[in-house]
């Protein structure tokens, strides 16, 4: 895990393996907004398969405008889909629901 200041900004970058060799990786940029708030610029959560494959990735990148949630959005094996901006905690429930069914 790397946590990185950036005079009044801050990035967030972190890999996470699970027992069954299936990984979690992270990003986010963060930026000041005053002393005890920060605001969330951009974010990364892409969790694949052991052997690489996609289970799914939520970002902000700004390439699917028709989309109600836009920026954010979900990347599945089937597609993108409309999805609102998770927090690292929304993130881990999913991925434990996949774990442990």
């Amino acid at each position: 895990m790397r946590i990185r200041q950036l005079r009044e900004d801050a990035s967030f970058r972190a890999r996470v393996h699970f027992y069954d060799g299936s990984r979690l990786f992270l990003s986010e940029d963060l930026e000041r907004i005053n002393e005890r708030e920060m605001r969330r610029v951009e974010f990364t959560f892409h969790y694949q398969s052991a052997d690489g494959s996609l289970i799914f990735r939520y970002d902000d990148t700004a390439h699917y405008p028709d989309l109600p949630t836009f920026p954010s959005h979900k990347h599945t094996p089937d597609g993108v889909i409309a999805a609102e901006s998770p927090d690292l905690t929304d993130v881990l429930r999913e991925i434990d629901g996949i774990l442990y069914p």
